[in-house]
Parts: structure tokens; C-alpha cells; sequence
């Protein structure tokens, strides 16, 4: 089972685009969840699969109860933007544990979900590969986002 490479969850896009989900990118609140390779993340389940804590996102979770709680870190200074070039991006900044002293092993990868979302609840959007498992002993996990955001899409 691995990772291989940063995803947006086609389920979450039909969903927007079709209207069943009542997604408001710029106010809901979204988490980074943190995961182990124990997992086989997959952009093509179903909505229902993409949520937190259901399907292949229903184990392998990595956390500590201070620092990084298993449900997530709060999405903080959520924007979209760069509307030039034909590209939507939806960025945000880097996520931090909330303690000096946290401790983390083997997180390969994370889900970014919509918890405030009700049906289906807790939908991912996107999943974000490490590139290989990363830790911190009594320190400071951050993730560091890409200059192109968590996810954009060239029109």
C-alpha cells in the first residue's frame, strides 16, 4: 500500500459542480488529518468514501492528542484566488501542530476535509502526498503548502 501523489477527490468536484453538496470554499471550516502508508488514498471513490473517517480514510490515521488531534488541524486563512492564466487557486496557510512538544511518526500523506459539512459529512476535497513518511520527536509538524496551493485547476 502507498502513496504516490497529490490528489483533489473527483467526488467533491461533481459534487460542487452538480449542486448535492453545499460547499462554501472561502468560510467552511477544513482540517488536514494525518495519515500513515498503511493506506492506498484514490481520487475516484465516492463521495461517501471521501469522507473523514470512512472508507480508506477510516484507518491509518497518525496524530498526537495535543499537538495534532486525529480528527485534524484547522485550515487557517483559507483563500481563492490568481484568476489570471486561466487558474483557480485555493490555498491557505501552512498547517501547524499546536505544540512545541509534538510527536508524529510516519505520516506520508494528509486529507483536507470540509468539517462543516453534513451530507455527506465531513467530505474531502483533496489529499496532499508527502513524497515519503515524515515525523517530529517533541517539535513542531508543519505543512508546508505548495506555491500553487492546495490544490488549483487550469481551466
Amino acid at each position: 500500500m502507498a502513496w504516490s501523489a497529490s490528489k483533489i477527490l473527483i467526488g467533491a468536484i461533481v459534487d460542487m459542480l452538480g449542486n448535492t453538496s453545499a460547499y462554501d470554499i472561502n468560510t467552511d471550516a477544513f482540517k488536514a488529518a494525518l495519515f500513515n502508508d498503511t493506506i492506498t488514498p484514490s481520487q475516484v471513490v465516492t463521495s461517501a468514501n471521501s469522507c473523514y473517517a470512512a472508507g480508506v480514510w477510516a484507518s491509518g490515521g497518525v496524530s498526537d492528542a495535543t499537538g495534532w488531534p486525529a480528527a485534524g488541524r484547522s485550515l487557517v486563512t483559507v483563500t481563492l484566488t490568481d484568476y489570471s492564466a486561466a487558474t483557480v487557486k485555493w490555498d491557505a496557510d501552512d498547517t501547524v501542530s499546536a505544540n512545541d512538544t509534538t510527536t508524529l511518526a510516519s505520516c506520508n500523506g494528509a486529507l483536507i476535509y470540509n468539517d462543516t459539512m453534513s451530507s455527506p459529512a465531513d467530505q474531502g476535497l483533496c489529499y496532499l502526498w508527502f513524497g515519503g513518511p515524515a515525523s517530529v520527536t517533541s517539535g513542531r509538524f508543519t505543512i508546508v503548502y505548495h506555491t500553487n496551493g492546495l490544490m488549483s485547476l487550469a481551466l
